[in-house]
């Protein structure tokens, strides 16, 4: 969830109303204590930051906890947060230190120690939720605490530490709240960030409070907001018409968002780029029908992913043939270069080669409620069968059940959208393709997780480019994920609250502090 929102397209009458010295907006004349309501369809999975892998639990844990680092808005180099100041030390990048900023407390008025930081890590690696973040933290080998230094041994150099250390995955809690080895139940949360969760329905609602406690890289905590969660995009839109809610975000139907004008006087309109992106995943285990490369091959060179940008999404998504999307250090062609175009007879010969009977017949799963999956899956089963040789079992599952589904290696492929957590192609390297990848697709290639080792060596990130374009490459050739597009960044408000630019720029942080009366 990175800098490559370059294209603004409205709202600039909230640009000039930043605060040119940092990240504050300019105080509205209007009633400050006024909830302001954002809609969004992005639920939460757990309070629980060591029980938690996705972009709705990750944009409520921006709010309410705090990391050692963040990222400023449109910022692509870590800022201190809970650290006052942080750097590798000894050279190497194998050793991390941060020191914490003073006079930061929970909410019982318990000062934050580096003991803190270092049993919340634990715990997250500790605990190992099959759908929570250990995997982000791969390369930590042990974390020591002293007062209010904290120092992080890595099994190997690693450059995108920081960056890690600054998403949810490095989320600090009270560790006289939260048990060591095991996940928090509950509807509270015990963090120190910009603000407090005073009130949570699952699948409905989380009602914040600005924390006037906080302190941290945020120069100003924002207005009330009311969070609320809607089971579908068209729940959402219908919501957001009858001014039920004032911001509207992820994910609103795709007609909607194709029918949405930036001279329209009576809401604020922001599209941007963005790097999500959504990819079929294809389970590479034995016993899996989709096993043999070949068959994966085949799959290739059938999907249509203009028709499906057409036909789906109305134009609002660009058809992607990486694992890196346009924006991102890495970014290339790999899978058009393999598959330029669909090809029958290509598939049929690559399913002849690998002596299946067809059509192949394959389970695929897609999360319910989650922008337009169910459409998709119906295209791309369409795609596929058109041909004779395939045969697609599509069914849709609640949120929660389908990440678990696919993290136990039940379903034979799966439609997910992927949030950069952090603004560098490391986040679309271990996570989406490296051995024990949080995708779970079950591929491992020794090549690609060196290229991933290799790339993590580079503390310059610009020079990673050319690891990421050998390890694109080979998976194109291997197809342990079809890359399917690369979605635009839609915000939209009432003409009365302002901010919505800043909301989310691709750096991993949901910004409502930036939300403003007008």
């Amino acid at each position: 969830m990175r800098s490559v929102r370059m294209r603004i397209l409205a709202t600039l009458l909230v640009l000039a109303a930043v605060a040119v010295g940092g990240w504050q907006l300019l105080p509205s004349t209007g009633d400050k204590d006024r909830t302001i309501r954002v809609g969004t369809t992005d639920g939460v999975t757990s309070l629980d930051p060591a029980g938690a892998y996705d972009a709705g639990s990750w944009a409520l844990y921006s709010n309410v906890f705090q990391s050692l680092l963040t990222f400023a808005s449109g910022g692509a180099t870590p800022v201190g947060d809970a650290a006052k100041k942080c750097a590798f030390v000894g050279g190497g990048l194998k050793t991390y230190r941060c020191e914490l900023r003073d006079g930061i407390t929970f909410p019982s008025g318990r000062a934050m120690t580096a003991q803190d930081v270092k049993f919340s890590f634990d715990r997250v690696k500790k605990i190992n939720s099959d759908v929570g973040p250990a995997s982000l933290l791969s390369t930590l080998g042990s974390v020591d605490a002293s007062g209010m230094t904290v120092t992080f041994h890595l099994v190997s150099p690693d450059a995108t530490f920081p960056f890690k250390a600054a998403t949810g995955a490095g989320a600090i809690v009270d560790s006289t709240k939260y048990p060591a080895n095991s996940l928090r139940t509950g509807g509270s949360v015990d963090g120190t960030g910009p603000y407090r969760l005073t009130g949570f329905a699952q699948g409905k609602k989380a009602v914040l409070a600005p924390n006037s406690h906080y302190r941290g890289a945020v120069q100003a905590t924002g207005r009330p907001v009311e969070l609320r969660y809607y089971a579908d995009s068209d729940a959402l839109d219908k919501a957001y018409r009858a001014k039920q809610v004032e911001v509207a975000t992820r994910q609103l139907p795709p007609k909607m968002l194709a029918g949405l004008s930036a001279s329209d006087p009576d809401q604020r309109v922001t599209e941007a780029d963005s790097s999500e992106t959504r990819n079929l995943y294809l389970n590479t285990r034995a016993g899996s029908p989709l096993h043999n490369v070949l068959v994966r091959r085949a799959m290739a060179w059938l999907i249509n992913r203009e028709q499906l940008a057409a036909a789906v999404y109305d134009g609002t998504v660009d058809p992607l043939y990486s694992l890196i999307p346009t924006g991102i250090t890495g970014h290339t062609t790999s899978f058009f270069d393999a598959y330029p175009a669909q090809s029958t007879q290509k598939a049929r010969q690559l399913l002849t080669q690998a002596g299946v009977p067809v059509p192949v017949r394959f389970t695929y799963g897609y999360g319910i409620g989650h922008g337009a999956g169910a459409e998709e899956a119906a295209e791309l089963k369409k795609q596929l069968e058109a041909t004779g040789l395939f045969k697609v079992d599509v069914k849709g599952y609640e949120w929660t059940a389908f990440q678990k589904r696919w993290a136990t290696g039940k379903l034979d492929a799966y439609a997910v959208g992927w949030v950069a957590d952090y603004p560098d192609p490391d986040t679309f390297g271990s996570a989406l393709v490296g051995t024990g990848s949080t995708m779970n697709t079950g591929y491992t290639n020794k090549a690609v997780d060196q290229l991933i080792l290799d790339s993590q060596h580079f503390a310059d990130r610009s020079e990673v480019s050319a690891d990421f374009r050998d390890l694109q490459q080979d998976v194109a050739a291997e197809v342990p994920l079809i890359p399917l597009w690369q979605r635009k960044e839609y915000v939209v408000s009432s003409e009365a609250v302002g901010g919505g630019a800043y909301l989310s720029d691709g750096t991993g942080v949901f910004r409502l502090w930036a939300l403003e009366w007008i």
